[in-house]
């Protein structure tokens, strides 16, 4: 069996070393690059000595030189780091899975001429189990009538740079999509001092940062003598990182396009 050669970024990061631990434990995968910023301490040093994962790879800051022989790239790290490594892979051909949260609307449409030469899955959650929580999102937004209040709460650990989190926007996306409306334009994303009643047409988001929470997402339909909760808990890092093996595996066969975990999972 001919294994696909795996680069990822932000390698010495927590969520890079789950990946990376990930790939040591799988038999149809190989790590080809681990790479960092120009400034991360550990350049140059052996992945291995600093994971406890196979040695062999040195951590890198050259993408040009790193990702020539990677056939896909796992990015979970911020909008700017990703759009430069994404002129890479474009560059030079390299798949990419996208984890990293909090692209803005422009940044997205980088991304989506970039899957005109390359094949890319971008998601806010590699999750199974997220990816079929927004299924059921789906089916019941459809199934309830009005009058049922929505809101979405979402916790992380104290280090997270981006609120609401990715996954917590995409739900709400779910939501506004399957009653026909613009999220953009009924979101509330805080509430303070006297603000009235709440309006029955809005999706309401609440975010909670603190210690080492992994990701909890609850999506609250709230009526009149009874409420709805749809819950997603992760309690490790390893969900996430499966989840982008998965889709490193989806892209073996793509040459170029656009795709999401519900593509990855066959959920659409």
């Amino acid at each position: 069996m001919t294994s696909l050669n795996i680069a990822v970024a932000g390698s010495t990061g927590r969520m890079g070393r789950t990946i990376l631990e990930t790939i040591a434990e799988a038999n149809d995968l190989r790590l080809s690059a681990a790479l960092e910023q120009p400034d991360n301490p550990y350049l140059s040093q052996d992945i291995g000595n600093l994971t406890g994962t196979p040695p062999g790879v040195a951590i890198s800051s050259n993408y040009a030189s790193a990702l020539a022989g990677s056939d896909v790239l796992i990015d979970f790290t911020r909008p700017a780091g990703t759009l430069s490594h994404l002129a890479a892979c474009r560059k030079l051909g390299v798949r990419m899975v996208i984890g990293t949260t909090g692209f803005s609307s422009e940044e997205k449409e980088i991304i989506h001429e970039a899957s005109r030469d390359i094949a890319i899955v971008l998601a806010p959650n590699m999750s199974v189990g997220v990816n079929l929580l927004f299924r059921l999102l789906e089916i019941a937004t459809k199934a309830l009538p009005e009058g049922y209040d929505i809101e979405i709460i979402e916790a992380h650990h104290r280090h997270k740079v981006d609120a609401p989190s990715g996954t917590a926007l995409r739900m709400g996306e779910v939501i506004a999509q399957a009653q026909g409306k613009d999220l953009s334009k009924v979101a509330i994303y805080g509430r303070e001092g006297n603000t009235g009643e709440r309006s029955p047409d809005t999706i309401g988001f609440s975010t909670i940062r603190g210690g080492d929470i992994v990701g909890d997402h609850t999506a609250l339909f709230a009526g009149v003598g009874e409420r709805l909760e749809i819950t997603h808990k992760a309690s490790s890092r390893k969900t996430f990182a499966a989840g982008a093996l998965h889709a490193a595996r989806f892209l073996a066969a793509k040459k170029s396009g656009l795709f999401d975990m519900q593509d990855v999972l066959g959920l659409r």
